[in-house]
């Protein structure tokens, strides 16, 4: 099987990186003067911007928009606030903390930082409930890794559905009372398998209460002793907030990243407002920040889409690189935080009082920091080729002294510190920077903002995540002109590349490689994969080599090809699809089929109407598409049951392994899922 899918690996290279058929003999420069390109119709045309603006079509998708009109559901797309989500957001309520403001969140889930300074006496404890728990439980693993007798036990397996009592023991709410102090001291004379038996028994509140009383490295044992099966059985039943209670107990920081990308991807796959969302991943790209720079930056993400980046994500670009500038997860990442004007009256008292105290003179003395500076001009504005130069960045770094984060470990906001800021007139790229202080930031990015260069720079980055990995000059000038013309208007941006000939060139259909993000994604919503557990996905992402928030320099990720196509990384791709049409997965189940589907009662317009269900919408082409269809019609013909990764549920609850035909029919689906055609967008 491994050879196999190795053999196929290297077919599907050779096929992603041929040209697109029809366009191999045109040179693509040849291709953009003279006659105008092919153009797509039909039902192509609606599959080229659902490929395109959202991240992979949904069964029923393609009729919808064929329904509404093909311009009027764009133009709903680019106002998302018109779309009901109350679908999404009931699935977002599983992620009670990632709601939470940032000072709530590292009160509530505190993160190492903070349990250092409980554990050094410079902050209070919680004086009861499981909230104290919570940080005698952090308290002790630290003193325990600070002797080297830590040992993490592993992660619980995929969490249970979820039902919704009231909350009353979520972490910063609730105490044991006399009646669970009284139950847990009975448990206490059982062994330990009874007690941990006793223990998973409970109901909800009291089975966290009695978790929560427990000493910490009696907590730790209990965790040690449990099995798979027992782990999961731990937060069965449970409300969201109370599962997440027992998290927090257990490891607040895994809980916090967990929850991080879990959302992430529950926007990217549930949610109707998916231009939305591409938008808000390709800012995330465009203003990237790493993940683990340390560890308070899970906490800082949390916030970084919900309000930084998301509302403004179709909006005028001055105001998200604004929003960017003031964010304390951008300022920290790339070091602005601590930056200080040398000539600064933060720096003169420095030298003042190293002269009088020699010990200071061997601290190192606050100073420039010019790793922002740079990337705002070469990364997030006028790109490297947008006639700055390093005396530029230096101006710019000095522009931005004093743009700092407030007591960042007590989760403060942004702060403007005139004490670090830099005195003085500043030059940028031949303009004088007007104001003084904090204005002089702000003059700074209007400035970049409405930079002609800017709007190059950005409508080439548009252009090669939605056209091609080469897109034409024309199609770049013309958004860049409108971008001008809107005042850095994103939505107009996107409707002048919407209404272009370029992006309906047939040789361009298809002619975008999925990035793993893409991939995993939109194998999600073509096969409606219900989804409990995100672990299994998000290490998926991570084996492909494209973490959530996981890429170290600030550049982000590569949207070409090239990066993504090799035969290690469709083999991963490969394997990916096949496990997950097999429902190999924990927590994440998929239908291809009606349940209990009887072809022997079915007039040929259902039994055709059902075998479209197994095709991944709009992923395949038509010759893979026939000969799909011509397999499973053999199926009907011989009246054999259709149930494609749907598995028997045997009466304990657990899935019976698939039969032969089954197995057959989960490879089908895998391989369509896996062919040249869906890696494609």
């Amino acid at each position: 099987m491994k050879a196999l899918r190795g053999i196929l690996a290297c077919l599907l290279i050779c096929t992603l990186m041929a040209p697109v058929p029809g366009t191999a003999a045109t040179p693509a420069a040849s291709r953009n003067r003279g006659a105008s390109p092919q153009q797509l119709e039909g039902d192509q045309r609606i599959l080229q911007a659902l490929n395109r603006f959202t991240f992979g079509p949904r069964p029923g998708d393609l009729a919808a928009v064929r329904a509404m009109g093909l311009d009027a559901w764009f133009e709903q797309q680019l106002h998302p606030a018109s779309i009901d989500e109350s679908a999404l957001n009931g699935r977002l309520a599983r992620f009670p903390a990632m709601q939470w403001s940032f000072r709530d969140l590292i009160f509530r889930v505190p993160p190492n930082p903070l349990l250092r300074q409980a554990m050094n006496g410079r902050m209070n404890v919680p004086p009861s409930g499981v909230l104290h728990a919570v940080y005698e439980n952090g308290i002790y693993r630290e003193q325990q890794r600070r002797a080297g007798k830590f040992n993490p036990p592993a992660p619980a397996g995929p969490p249970p559905a979820t039902q919704p009592p009231p909350e009353t023991g979520s972490p910063a709410a609730g105490q044991p009372d006399a009646q669970a102090m009284a139950l847990a001291a009975s448990m206490d004379s059982l062994d330990g398998t009874a007690q941990s038996d006793a223990i998973l028994a409970l109901p909800p509140q009291q089975r966290l209460d009695r978790l929560a009383a427990m000493q910490p490295p009696d907590f730790e044992a209990f965790l040690r002793s449990l099995s798979p099966r027992q782990r999961q059985q731990l937060t069965a039943g449970m409300a969201p907030g109370l599962a997440e209670a027992v998290e927090d107990l257990e490891n607040p920081q895994r809980l916090v990243v967990s929850e991080l990308l879990a959302e992430r991807l529950t926007r990217d796959i549930y949610s109707n407002a998916q231009l939305q969302e591409v938008m808000t991943d390709f800012w995330l790209n465009h203003f990237n920040i790493y993940l683990h720079k340390n560890e308070l930056m899970p906490y800082y993400l949390t916030g970084y889409a919900r309000e930084t980046i998301r509302p403004y994500a179709l909006g005028k670009f001055q105001d998200l690189l604004e929003a960017v500038a003031h964010s304390p997860a951008m300022l920290i990442y790339l070091d602005n935080a601590q930056s200080t004007g040398p000539h600064s009256l933060a720096a003169k008292r420095f030298a003042r009082a190293s002269f009088r105290r020699p010990r200071l003179r061997r601290q190192q003395p606050p100073g420039l920091n010019e790793n922002y500076a740079r990337e705002l001009m070469e990364l997030h504005t006028v790109g490297v080729n947008g006639g700055y130069t390093q005396a530029d960045v230096i101006q710019v770094a000095r522009v931005l002294t004093g743009w700092t984060v407030e007591r960042p470990l007590m989760g403060g906001n942004f702060l403007f510190n005139p004490n670090r800021h830099e005195p003085g007139a500043k030059k940028v790229m031949g303009k004088k920077i007007k104001g003084h202080g904090e204005q002089q930031g702000e003059a700074l990015l209007h400035m970049l903002a409405s930079s002609p260069a800017t709007g190059h720079f950005l409508s080439q980055e548009l252009a090669v995540r939605f056209v091609s990995d080469n897109p034409p000059p024309a199609l770049v000038d013309r958004m860049a002109k409108t971008y001008l013309a809107s005042g850095g208007d994103i939505s107009a941006v996107l409707r002048t590349l919407y209404h272009s000939p370029e992006f309906w060139s047939a040789s361009d259909y298809r002619a975008k490689v999925k990035t793993p993000l893409e991939f995993v994604v939109s194998a999600a919503r073509a096969t409606n994969a219900n989804i409990e557990n995100f672990q299994p996905l998000i290490g998926t992402l991570n084996q492909m080599g494209m973490p959530l928030y996981g890429c170290i320099p600030p550049s982000g990720y590569d949207w070409n090809a090239a990066t993504w196509v090799s035969t290690t990384s469709l083999v991963d791709r490969m394997n990916f699809a096949l496990a997950l049409a097999a429902n190999r997965f924990p927590g994440i189940r998929v239908r291809f089929a009606p349940e209990n589907a009887n072809p022997a009662m079915a007039s040929p317009q259902q039994q055709e109407a059902q075998l479209e269900r197994l095709l991944i919408p709009g992923g395949v082409s038509i010759s893979t598409r026939s000969a799909a269809l011509e397999q499973f019609r053999s199926r009907w013909a011989n009246a054999m049951p259709l149930r494609t990764a749907n598995l028997t549920i045997r009466p304990n609850g657990r899935s019976a392994p698939p039969t032969p035909l089954e197995r057959e029919d989960q490879m089908l689906a895998g391989l369509l899922l896996g062919s040249p055609e869906f890696q494609r967008r």
